[in-house]
Protein backbone atom coordinates (compact mmCIF):
# COMPACT_ATOMS: atom_id res chain seq x y z
CA UNK A 1 0.00 0.00 0.00
CA UNK A 2 1.44 3.34 -0.98
CA UNK A 3 2.45 5.68 1.86
CA UNK A 4 0.32 8.55 1.90
CA UNK A 5 2.31 11.18 3.54
CA UNK A 6 5.63 9.94 0.69
CA UNK A 7 6.21 12.96 -1.62
CA UNK A 8 8.71 13.17 -4.55
CA UNK A 9 10.68 15.88 -4.19
CA UNK A 10 11.15 17.89 -0.74
CA UNK A 11 12.38 21.30 -1.65
CA UNK A 12 14.32 23.49 1.11
CA UNK A 13 14.66 26.57 0.39
CA UNK A 14 12.12 29.45 -1.01
CA UNK A 15 14.10 32.12 -2.37
CA UNK A 16 14.47 31.66 -6.62
CA UNK A 17 16.63 28.56 -7.41
CA UNK A 18 14.07 26.39 -4.49
CA UNK A 19 10.71 27.82 -5.96
CA UNK A 20 11.97 27.42 -9.76
CA UNK A 21 12.87 23.75 -8.92
CA UNK A 22 9.14 23.46 -7.62
CA UNK A 23 7.41 24.92 -10.31
CA UNK A 24 9.35 22.87 -13.04
CA UNK A 25 9.05 19.44 -10.45
CA UNK A 26 5.22 20.15 -10.39
CA UNK A 27 4.52 21.28 -13.80
CA UNK A 28 6.28 17.65 -14.99
CA UNK A 29 3.70 15.64 -12.74
CA UNK A 30 5.91 15.23 -9.36
CA UNK A 31 4.42 15.71 -5.93
CA UNK A 32 6.35 18.23 -3.98
CA UNK A 33 6.57 20.39 -0.95
CA UNK A 34 8.95 23.37 -0.91
CA UNK A 35 9.73 24.13 2.84
CA UNK A 36 11.05 27.92 3.78
CA UNK A 37 11.94 28.77 7.17
CA UNK A 38 11.23 32.74 6.17
CA UNK A 39 9.03 34.86 3.88
CA UNK A 40 9.63 33.62 0.46
CA UNK A 41 12.82 35.84 -0.95
CA UNK A 42 13.46 36.77 2.18
CA UNK A 43 17.01 36.84 1.58
CA UNK A 44 19.34 36.93 -0.95
CA UNK A 45 16.71 36.50 -3.76
CA UNK A 46 15.13 40.00 -2.91
CA UNK A 47 18.29 41.61 -2.47
CA UNK A 48 19.68 41.71 -5.86
CA UNK A 49 20.33 44.27 -8.17
CA UNK A 50 17.15 43.87 -9.70
CA UNK A 51 18.75 42.66 -13.47
CA UNK A 52 17.88 39.81 -15.57
CA UNK A 53 21.37 40.27 -17.40
CA UNK A 54 23.91 38.76 -19.34
CA UNK A 55 26.78 39.69 -17.30
CA UNK A 56 28.70 41.91 -19.18
CA UNK A 57 31.61 41.92 -17.46
CA UNK A 58 31.67 38.12 -16.47
CA UNK A 59 33.03 38.00 -20.62
CA UNK A 60 36.42 39.52 -18.69
CA UNK A 61 36.69 35.66 -17.00
CA UNK A 62 36.32 33.68 -20.06
CA UNK A 63 32.91 32.65 -18.65
CA UNK A 64 31.43 32.45 -22.03
CA UNK A 65 29.28 29.14 -21.25
CA UNK A 66 27.42 31.40 -18.76
CA UNK A 67 27.14 34.80 -20.51
CA UNK A 68 25.78 32.86 -23.50
CA UNK A 69 23.21 31.15 -21.18
CA UNK A 70 22.40 34.18 -19.00
CA UNK A 71 21.70 36.27 -22.65
CA UNK A 72 19.61 33.41 -24.42
CA UNK A 73 17.13 32.92 -20.89
CA UNK A 74 17.29 37.16 -21.07
CA UNK A 75 14.71 36.58 -23.69
CA UNK A 76 13.34 33.40 -22.18
CA UNK A 77 11.94 34.97 -19.12
CA UNK A 78 11.02 38.54 -20.96
CA UNK A 79 8.91 36.43 -22.75
CA UNK A 80 7.04 35.03 -19.79
CA UNK A 81 6.55 37.83 -17.62
CA UNK A 82 6.72 41.01 -18.89
CA UNK A 83 5.02 42.47 -16.77
CA UNK A 84 7.67 42.27 -13.97
CA UNK A 85 10.79 41.61 -16.87
CA UNK A 86 11.02 44.42 -19.40
CA UNK A 87 13.87 46.40 -21.69
CA UNK A 88 16.40 48.59 -20.32
CA UNK A 89 18.78 50.52 -22.13
CA UNK A 90 22.34 51.53 -20.20
CA UNK A 91 24.45 53.85 -20.93
CA UNK A 92 28.44 53.20 -20.60
CA UNK A 93 30.17 56.50 -20.48
CA UNK A 94 33.92 55.07 -21.39
CA UNK A 95 36.63 56.45 -19.57
CA UNK A 96 40.08 55.81 -20.82
CA UNK A 97 41.75 55.49 -17.22
CA UNK A 98 40.65 52.35 -17.20
CA UNK A 99 39.47 49.49 -19.50
CA UNK A 100 40.66 50.68 -22.95
CA UNK A 101 37.69 51.51 -25.50
CA UNK A 102 38.64 48.87 -27.61
CA UNK A 103 37.75 45.93 -25.01
CA UNK A 104 34.67 47.80 -24.42
CA UNK A 105 33.75 47.50 -28.24
CA UNK A 106 34.98 44.03 -28.52
CA UNK A 107 33.07 43.02 -25.00
CA UNK A 108 29.57 44.69 -26.41
CA UNK A 109 30.08 43.13 -29.69
CA UNK A 110 29.90 39.42 -28.29
CA UNK A 111 27.24 40.80 -26.03
CA UNK A 112 25.15 41.53 -28.65
CA UNK A 113 26.04 38.33 -30.56
CA UNK A 114 25.93 35.79 -28.07
CA UNK A 115 23.10 34.85 -27.15
CA UNK A 116 21.16 34.96 -30.56
CA UNK A 117 19.45 38.73 -29.70
CA UNK A 118 15.46 38.91 -31.24
CA UNK A 119 13.71 41.16 -29.42
CA UNK A 120 16.12 43.54 -27.25
CA UNK A 121 17.83 46.71 -29.90
CA UNK A 122 21.66 46.03 -29.99
CA UNK A 123 24.89 48.35 -28.91
CA UNK A 124 25.17 52.09 -29.97
CA UNK A 125 28.15 54.78 -29.67
CA UNK A 126 27.77 57.88 -27.91
CA UNK A 127 28.55 60.99 -28.49
CA UNK A 128 28.22 62.04 -24.59
CA UNK A 129 28.34 65.74 -25.65
CA UNK A 130 25.36 66.12 -27.70
CA UNK A 131 23.79 63.14 -27.10
CA UNK A 132 20.56 63.50 -24.40
CA UNK A 133 22.40 60.47 -22.48
CA UNK A 134 25.14 62.69 -21.55
CA UNK A 135 23.82 65.40 -19.91
CA UNK A 136 24.55 64.49 -16.15
CA UNK A 137 27.65 63.31 -16.79
CA UNK A 138 30.88 65.72 -16.55
CA UNK A 139 32.28 67.18 -19.40
CA UNK A 140 35.58 65.33 -19.68
CA UNK A 141 33.75 61.86 -19.99
CA UNK A 142 33.04 62.63 -24.19
CA UNK A 143 32.41 59.05 -25.29
CA UNK A 144 30.03 56.28 -24.26
CA UNK A 145 27.93 53.24 -25.28
CA UNK A 146 24.75 51.85 -24.85
CA UNK A 147 22.99 48.55 -24.72
CA UNK A 148 20.38 46.48 -23.61
CA UNK A 149 19.52 44.37 -20.88
CA UNK A 150 16.04 43.88 -18.71
CA UNK A 151 15.25 44.65 -15.08
CA UNK A 152 13.36 42.29 -13.10
CA UNK A 153 11.50 42.55 -9.75
CA UNK A 154 13.18 40.02 -7.84
CA UNK A 155 10.97 39.26 -5.13
CA UNK A 156 7.75 38.96 -7.43
CA UNK A 157 9.63 36.62 -9.56
CA UNK A 158 10.18 34.46 -6.83
CA UNK A 159 6.83 34.48 -5.48
CA UNK A 160 5.09 33.81 -9.08
CA UNK A 161 7.34 30.69 -9.11
CA UNK A 162 5.92 29.87 -5.96
CA UNK A 163 2.44 30.80 -7.85
CA UNK A 164 2.83 28.61 -10.43
CA UNK A 165 4.19 25.69 -8.37
CA UNK A 166 1.45 25.70 -6.03
CA UNK A 167 -1.29 26.05 -8.93
CA UNK A 168 0.42 23.01 -10.26
CA UNK A 169 -0.02 20.80 -7.29
CA UNK A 170 2.83 21.39 -4.74
CA UNK A 171 2.70 22.61 -1.69
CA UNK A 172 4.35 25.93 -0.33
CA UNK A 173 4.87 26.20 3.25
CA UNK A 174 6.53 29.30 4.15
CA UNK A 175 7.96 30.31 7.95
CA UNK A 176 8.43 26.59 8.28
CA UNK A 177 11.66 25.38 9.11
CA UNK A 178 13.35 21.78 8.02
CA UNK A 179 14.94 20.78 11.03
CA UNK A 180 15.90 17.39 10.56
CA UNK A 181 16.09 14.75 7.80
CA UNK A 182 17.40 11.33 8.08
CA UNK A 183 17.65 8.37 5.44
CA UNK A 184 15.40 5.38 6.51
CA UNK A 185 14.43 2.64 4.01
CA UNK A 186 15.26 3.88 0.75
CA UNK A 187 13.72 7.18 1.10
CA UNK A 188 13.85 10.56 3.81
CA UNK A 189 12.23 10.81 6.66
CA UNK A 190 11.65 15.02 6.93
CA UNK A 191 10.56 16.72 10.15
CA UNK A 192 9.54 20.61 10.31
CA UNK A 193 8.55 23.19 12.48
CA UNK A 194 6.41 25.96 11.88
CA UNK A 195 8.12 28.99 13.04
CA UNK A 196 4.98 30.99 13.89
CA UNK A 197 3.22 28.36 16.15
CA UNK A 198 5.61 26.17 16.70
CA UNK A 199 3.84 22.76 15.62
CA UNK A 200 6.04 20.25 14.12
CA UNK A 201 5.32 17.95 10.77
CA UNK A 202 7.03 14.74 9.80
CA UNK A 203 6.55 14.02 6.19
CA UNK A 204 8.37 11.18 3.37
CA UNK A 205 10.47 12.25 0.78
CA UNK A 206 11.60 10.09 -2.25
CA UNK A 207 14.58 13.10 -2.95
CA UNK A 208 15.55 16.07 -1.16
CA UNK A 209 16.65 18.84 -2.85
CA UNK A 210 18.67 21.26 -1.24
CA UNK A 211 18.38 25.15 -2.71
CA UNK A 212 19.26 26.79 0.74
CA UNK A 213 21.14 29.70 -0.90
CA UNK A 214 23.84 30.86 1.81
CA UNK A 215 22.37 28.32 3.78
CA UNK A 216 23.00 25.35 1.58
CA UNK A 217 26.27 24.02 3.46
CA UNK A 218 24.19 24.16 7.01
CA UNK A 219 21.82 22.07 5.29
CA UNK A 220 23.72 19.47 4.29
CA UNK A 221 25.55 19.02 7.79
CA UNK A 222 23.18 19.96 10.50
CA UNK A 223 19.83 18.98 8.98
CA UNK A 224 20.74 16.19 6.45
CA UNK A 225 23.59 14.88 8.61
CA UNK A 226 25.47 14.30 5.32
CA UNK A 227 28.29 15.93 3.40
CA UNK A 228 30.18 17.55 0.31
CA UNK A 229 33.02 18.12 -1.27
CA UNK A 230 31.16 21.41 -2.71
CA UNK A 231 31.20 24.50 -0.93
CA UNK A 232 29.87 27.73 -1.52
CA UNK A 233 31.57 31.33 -0.68
CA UNK A 234 29.58 34.20 0.37
CA UNK A 235 30.05 37.48 -0.90
CA UNK A 236 28.35 40.40 0.05
CA UNK A 237 26.75 42.69 -1.99
CA UNK A 238 24.93 46.10 -0.69
CA UNK A 239 22.92 49.17 -2.75
CA UNK A 240 22.03 51.91 -1.84
CA UNK A 241 18.47 54.11 -2.77
CA UNK A 242 18.68 58.35 -3.40
CA UNK A 243 16.26 60.42 -5.38
CA UNK A 244 16.50 59.99 -8.85
CA UNK A 245 19.03 62.56 -10.38
CA UNK A 246 18.52 62.46 -14.10
CA UNK A 247 16.43 62.84 -16.99
CA UNK A 248 15.02 59.81 -18.98
CA UNK A 249 14.71 55.99 -18.86
CA UNK A 250 17.93 55.08 -18.87
CA UNK A 251 20.21 53.61 -16.78
CA UNK A 252 23.91 53.86 -16.34
CA UNK A 253 26.92 51.40 -16.03
CA UNK A 254 30.29 53.70 -14.71
CA UNK A 255 33.75 51.20 -14.49
CA UNK A 256 35.26 51.54 -11.00
CA UNK A 257 38.85 52.39 -10.55
CA UNK A 258 39.48 48.46 -8.32
CA UNK A 259 38.24 47.47 -12.16
CA UNK A 260 34.13 46.92 -10.25
CA UNK A 261 31.36 47.91 -12.52
CA UNK A 262 28.14 49.78 -10.56
CA UNK A 263 24.94 50.30 -11.78
CA UNK A 264 22.80 53.05 -11.22
CA UNK A 265 19.52 52.46 -11.87
CA UNK A 266 15.85 53.96 -12.46
CA UNK A 267 13.87 52.49 -8.97
CA UNK A 268 10.34 52.82 -8.55
CA UNK A 269 9.45 56.01 -11.06
CA UNK A 270 11.67 59.03 -8.48
CA UNK A 271 14.22 56.70 -6.83
CA UNK A 272 17.50 55.38 -8.19
CA UNK A 273 19.21 51.80 -6.90
CA UNK A 274 22.95 52.04 -6.93
CA UNK A 275 25.43 48.81 -6.77
CA UNK A 276 26.49 46.85 -6.04
CA UNK A 277 29.62 46.04 -4.43
CA UNK A 278 31.71 42.31 -3.71
CA UNK A 279 33.24 41.65 -0.29
CA UNK A 280 33.72 38.92 0.87
CA UNK A 281 31.27 37.69 3.74
CA UNK A 282 32.23 35.57 6.87
CA UNK A 283 28.82 36.51 8.89
CA UNK A 284 25.27 34.97 9.54
CA UNK A 285 23.46 35.82 6.39
CA UNK A 286 20.48 36.65 8.06
CA UNK A 287 22.51 39.37 10.27
CA UNK A 288 24.26 41.36 6.73
CA UNK A 289 23.69 44.89 6.34
CA UNK A 290 25.46 47.67 3.95
CA UNK A 291 28.48 49.27 6.18
CA UNK A 292 29.59 52.56 5.79
CA UNK A 293 32.29 51.74 3.74
CA UNK A 294 30.46 50.24 1.17
CA UNK A 295 27.79 53.27 1.37
CA UNK A 296 31.00 55.83 0.66
CA UNK A 297 32.51 53.51 -2.04
CA UNK A 298 29.30 53.71 -4.08
CA UNK A 299 28.50 57.32 -3.35
CA UNK A 300 32.09 58.19 -4.65
CA UNK A 301 32.07 55.99 -7.82
CA UNK A 302 28.71 58.03 -9.07
CA UNK A 303 30.13 61.24 -8.22
CA UNK A 304 33.56 60.03 -10.19
CA UNK A 305 31.12 60.28 -13.00
CA UNK A 306 28.41 63.15 -12.66
CA UNK A 307 27.84 66.63 -12.33
CA UNK A 308 25.39 66.42 -9.55
CA UNK A 309 27.38 64.94 -6.48
CA UNK A 310 26.00 62.79 -3.85
CA UNK A 311 26.70 62.91 -0.20
CA UNK A 312 25.64 60.30 2.75
CA UNK A 313 22.37 62.62 3.57
CA UNK A 314 21.25 61.74 -0.26
CA UNK A 315 20.75 57.74 0.72
CA UNK A 316 16.89 56.75 1.66
CA UNK A 317 17.95 53.59 2.56
CA UNK A 318 20.91 50.83 1.58
CA UNK A 319 20.14 46.70 1.68
CA UNK A 320 22.51 44.03 1.16
CA UNK A 321 22.09 40.30 0.49
CA UNK A 322 24.55 37.59 0.75
CA UNK A 323 25.40 35.43 -2.61
CA UNK A 324 26.31 31.99 -2.03
CA UNK A 325 28.55 31.62 -4.98
CA UNK A 326 30.24 28.53 -6.15
CA UNK A 327 33.74 28.18 -4.34
CA UNK A 328 36.14 27.83 -7.71
CA UNK A 329 39.75 29.29 -6.01
CA UNK A 330 39.50 32.57 -7.06
CA UNK A 331 40.73 34.70 -5.01
CA UNK A 332 38.92 38.16 -6.04
CA UNK A 333 35.30 37.66 -5.21
CA UNK A 334 34.58 39.71 -8.40
CA UNK A 335 36.30 36.96 -10.42
CA UNK A 336 34.49 34.03 -8.44
CA UNK A 337 31.96 32.34 -10.87
CA UNK A 338 28.47 32.97 -11.29
CA UNK A 339 28.05 29.62 -12.77
CA UNK A 340 26.02 26.89 -10.64
CA UNK A 341 27.01 23.56 -9.58
CA UNK A 342 25.18 20.41 -8.62
CA UNK A 343 26.06 17.74 -5.86
CA UNK A 344 23.91 14.36 -6.44
CA UNK A 345 24.92 12.33 -3.14
CA UNK A 346 22.63 8.86 -3.79
CA UNK A 347 24.11 7.49 -0.56
CA UNK A 348 21.39 4.43 0.59
CA UNK A 349 19.20 5.17 -1.97
CA UNK A 350 17.45 8.41 -0.55
CA UNK A 351 19.23 11.30 -3.20
CA UNK A 352 19.96 14.44 -1.64
CA UNK A 353 20.58 17.32 -4.71
CA UNK A 354 22.76 19.92 -3.36
CA UNK A 355 22.41 23.39 -5.21
CA UNK A 356 25.44 25.49 -5.02
CA UNK A 357 25.85 29.22 -6.57
CA UNK A 358 23.23 30.04 -9.41
CA UNK A 359 22.09 33.51 -10.32
CA UNK A 360 18.88 35.21 -10.99
CA UNK A 361 18.79 35.00 -15.09
CA UNK A 362 19.54 31.49 -15.18
CA UNK A 363 17.26 29.97 -12.48
CA UNK A 364 14.82 28.55 -14.94
CA UNK A 365 17.57 27.16 -16.73
CA UNK A 366 19.77 25.92 -13.09
CA UNK A 367 16.04 24.31 -12.77
CA UNK A 368 15.52 22.43 -16.05
CA UNK A 369 19.37 20.95 -15.13
CA UNK A 370 18.00 20.15 -11.78
CA UNK A 371 15.71 18.16 -12.84
CA UNK A 372 17.10 16.69 -16.16
CA UNK A 373 20.10 15.56 -13.08
CA UNK A 374 17.75 13.44 -11.07
CA UNK A 375 15.33 12.23 -13.70
CA UNK A 376 16.66 9.11 -13.88
CA UNK A 377 14.94 8.39 -10.32
CA UNK A 378 11.26 9.50 -11.50
CA UNK A 379 11.20 7.62 -14.70
CA UNK A 380 7.37 8.90 -15.18
CA UNK A 381 8.26 12.45 -15.09
CA UNK A 382 6.93 14.59 -17.84
CA UNK A 383 9.50 16.33 -19.98
CA UNK A 384 10.64 19.43 -20.09
CA UNK A 385 8.42 22.69 -20.60
CA UNK A 386 8.91 26.16 -18.54
CA UNK A 387 10.89 27.36 -21.49
CA UNK A 388 7.29 28.45 -23.73
CA UNK A 389 5.10 28.66 -20.36
CA UNK A 390 4.34 32.33 -19.49
CA UNK A 391 4.45 32.52 -15.42
CA UNK A 392 1.22 33.73 -13.21
CA UNK A 393 0.07 37.39 -14.78
CA UNK A 394 2.39 36.79 -17.64
CA UNK A 395 -0.16 35.72 -19.53
CA UNK A 396 -0.35 38.97 -22.49
CA UNK A 397 -0.76 38.57 -26.05
CA UNK A 398 2.87 38.83 -27.44
CA UNK A 399 4.33 39.61 -24.25
CA UNK A 400 3.15 43.22 -25.79
CA UNK A 401 2.93 45.31 -22.21
CA UNK A 402 1.93 48.50 -23.63
CA UNK A 403 -0.56 47.19 -25.84
CA UNK A 404 -1.86 45.50 -22.35
CA UNK A 405 -1.79 48.23 -20.44
CA UNK A 406 -3.85 49.90 -23.18
CA UNK A 407 -6.79 47.62 -22.72
CA UNK A 408 -6.84 47.41 -19.05
CA UNK A 409 -7.17 51.58 -19.04
CA UNK A 410 -10.48 51.02 -21.23
CA UNK A 411 -11.85 48.06 -18.96
CA UNK A 412 -10.96 50.16 -15.92
CA UNK A 413 -11.33 54.17 -16.73
CA UNK A 414 -12.06 55.23 -13.31
CA UNK A 415 -8.52 53.77 -12.22
CA UNK A 416 -5.57 56.64 -11.05
CA UNK A 417 -2.55 56.18 -13.96
CA UNK A 418 0.20 55.40 -11.15
CA UNK A 419 -2.29 52.90 -9.62
CA UNK A 420 -2.90 51.09 -13.13
CA UNK A 421 1.02 50.75 -13.66
CA UNK A 422 1.19 49.50 -9.85
CA UNK A 423 -1.26 46.45 -10.27
CA UNK A 424 -0.02 46.17 -14.18
CA UNK A 425 3.67 45.85 -13.00
CA UNK A 426 3.05 43.84 -10.18
CA UNK A 427 0.10 41.28 -11.21
CA UNK A 428 -0.17 41.52 -15.06
CA UNK A 429 -2.57 39.73 -16.65
CA UNK A 430 -4.55 38.83 -12.81
CA UNK A 431 -4.59 42.25 -11.67
CA UNK A 432 -8.44 41.97 -12.27
CA UNK A 433 -8.51 39.22 -9.27
CA UNK A 434 -7.66 42.42 -7.32
CA UNK A 435 -9.49 44.81 -8.67
CA UNK A 436 -12.92 41.96 -8.73
CA UNK A 437 -15.99 43.88 -9.37
CA UNK A 438 -14.97 47.15 -7.79
CA UNK A 439 -16.16 50.04 -10.28
CA UNK A 440 -14.38 53.17 -8.44
CA UNK A 441 -11.90 53.51 -5.58
CA UNK A 442 -14.23 52.50 -2.82
CA UNK A 443 -14.31 49.16 -4.36
CA UNK A 444 -10.73 48.87 -3.24
CA UNK A 445 -11.37 49.43 0.43
CA UNK A 446 -9.17 51.06 2.78
CA UNK A 447 -6.23 53.48 1.49
CA UNK A 448 -2.94 53.32 3.50
CA UNK A 449 -0.98 55.92 1.00
CA UNK A 450 0.32 55.90 -2.10
CA UNK A 451 -0.90 52.93 -4.23
CA UNK A 452 -1.76 50.61 -1.07
CA UNK A 453 -5.59 49.95 -1.02
CA UNK A 454 -7.36 46.82 1.09
CA UNK A 455 -8.18 44.69 -1.69
CA UNK A 456 -4.45 44.45 -2.69
CA UNK A 457 -3.86 43.54 0.99
CA UNK A 458 -6.54 40.88 0.98
CA UNK A 459 -4.97 39.34 -2.02
CA UNK A 460 -1.63 39.06 -0.82
CA UNK A 461 -2.80 36.85 2.41
CA UNK A 462 -4.96 35.24 0.66
CA UNK A 463 -2.75 34.08 -2.50
CA UNK A 464 0.39 34.94 -2.11
CA UNK A 465 1.88 33.90 1.46
CA UNK A 466 1.98 37.70 2.86
CA UNK A 467 1.78 37.02 6.55
CA UNK A 468 3.66 40.28 7.86
CA UNK A 469 3.01 43.88 7.05
CA UNK A 470 6.81 43.88 6.01
CA UNK A 471 5.64 40.92 3.25
CA UNK A 472 3.38 43.43 1.91
CA UNK A 473 5.74 46.64 2.09
CA UNK A 474 8.89 45.20 1.11
CA UNK A 475 8.96 42.10 -1.01
CA UNK A 476 5.26 41.73 -2.39
CA UNK A 477 5.25 45.22 -3.12
CA UNK A 478 7.64 48.45 -2.64
CA UNK A 479 5.28 50.69 -1.31
CA UNK A 480 7.37 50.72 1.96
CA UNK A 481 9.31 53.26 -0.13
CA UNK A 482 6.54 55.42 -0.72
CA UNK A 483 4.56 55.46 2.64
CA UNK A 484 5.60 57.64 4.81
CA UNK A 485 6.59 57.02 8.14
CA UNK A 486 2.93 57.95 9.69
CA UNK A 487 0.91 55.60 7.02
CA UNK A 488 3.08 52.47 7.66
CA UNK A 489 2.80 53.45 11.19
CA UNK A 490 -1.08 52.66 10.54
CA UNK A 491 -0.73 50.19 7.92
CA UNK A 492 1.65 47.77 10.58
CA UNK A 493 -1.28 48.89 13.29
CA UNK A 494 -4.26 47.49 11.09
CA UNK A 495 -2.42 44.76 9.44
CA UNK A 496 -1.63 43.20 12.95
CA UNK A 497 -4.93 43.92 14.31
CA UNK A 498 -6.79 41.97 10.97
CA UNK A 499 -4.44 39.58 10.50
CA UNK A 500 -2.40 38.58 13.58
CA UNK A 501 -5.98 38.20 15.38
CA UNK A 502 -7.47 35.81 12.53
CA UNK A 503 -3.95 33.87 12.75
CA UNK A 504 -4.71 32.97 16.42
Amino acid sequence: MADASMVDLFVIGGGINGAGIARDAAGRGLSVILCEKGDLAEGTSSRSGKLVHGGLRYLEYYEFRLVREALIEREVLLNSASHIIWPMRFVLPHSPDDRPAWLVRLGLFLYDHLGGRKRLPGTRSLDLRRDPEGAPILGKYTRGFEYSDCWVDDARLVVLNALDAAERGARVLTRTACISARRDNGAWTVTMRNERTGATETVRARLIVNAGGPWVNDIVGRVAGSNSSRNVRLVKGSHIIVPKFWEGSQAYLVQNHDKRVIFINPYEGDKALIGTTDIPYEGRPEEVQADEAEIDYLIAAVNRYFKEKLSRKDVITSFSGVRPLFDDGKGNPSAVTRDYVFDLDETGGAPILNVFGGKITTFRKLSEHALQKIAVHFPRMGPDWTRTATLPGGEIPDADYVRFIDATKSAYPWMPRSLMQHYGRLYGARLKQIVAGATGLDGLGRHFGADLYEAEVRYLVAREWAETAEDVLVRRTKQALHLTPEEKAAFESWFAAEFDRAAA
